[in-house]
């Protein structure tokens, strides 16, 4: 007879994967010990951007300073729009 039952217990009890398949559903694999997700989605041994990866910091578009200039920029505009629909 074989330990097959007994042995499947602990990896049924261990916490599942956090990523969404294609079909929108919860990935059922378990996660890698000690990351949040299996080994397919990420959490296999060098999988993810190196450390300081400088290919991430490739245009600068969404860093803080960028988008607080946008935010100024958008304010700025609504201000505007605000005095010539009041000239009118």
């Amino acid at each position: 007879m074989s330990d097959h039952i007994r042995n499947t217990g602990p990896m049924l009890a261990s916490p599942r994967c956090g990523a969404k398949t294609r079909t929108s559903g919860a990935c059922r694999s378990p996660a890698v010990h000690g990351k949040k997700r299996c080994r397919m989605h990420g959490g296999a041994p060098g999988s993810g951007a190196p450390t300081a990866n400088q290919n991430a910091r490739k245009h600068g578009l969404f860093t803080r300073d960028a988008i607080a200039e946008r935010r100024q920029i958008q304010a700025l505009l609504g201000e505007a729009r605000k005095f010539l629909q009041a000239m009118k």
